[in-house]
Formats: C-alpha cells, sequence, structure tokens
C-alpha cells in the first residue's frame, strides 16, 4: 500500500468540492504534530488542519452520498 503525502504547493479538492492550495508544513511548538497550512482557492482565507485530517478518508457514514474517498485529493494538472 502507498503512503499518501501532502506535496506543498500542489492544489487539492476537498471532499465538499472546494478547491485548496497548500502554503506549507508545519510542526505544532507544543505537540510536534504535523501540520497542514493551505489556502481556500476561492475566497483566499488561510485554513490549518492536523495532517493526519488532511490525509484522512471521508467519513462515510456521516457523508453517504459522497463518492470521493478522501478528505482531500490532488488535482492532477
Amino acid at each position: 500500500m502507498l503512503e499518501r503525502n501532502v506535496k506543498v504547493g500542489k492544489k487539492y479538492k476537498h471532499f465538499k468540492g472546494t478547491h485548496h492550495k497548500v502554503i506549507c508544513l508545519a510542526k505544532d511548538s507544543e505537540t510536534l504534530e504535523e501540520k497542514v497550512v493551505y489556502t481556500h482557492e476561492e475566497d483566499g482565507t488561510i485554513w490549518l488542519r492536523d495532517k493526519k485530517e488532511f490525509l484522512s478518508e471521508v467519513d462515510h457514514q456521516k457523508y453517504p452520498n459522497i463518492n470521493q474517498k478522501y478528505r482531500f485529493e490532488e488535482i492532477k494538472d
């Protein structure tokens, strides 16, 4: 099984349909947990999310009508 990684500078589609671009990866100063810093392509807001959650699968019990496998999937240029 291939390990998924976050690619800085790449665009991703959120399972709800919005597009985002990864700005950088960061670490929490208290826990050293890896974070993903990304921007919302439509309105320019900047977001921070745990890397583990960014790479996680969609909860298909909570969202049964979503076809996308992962919460964020890279948009291939």
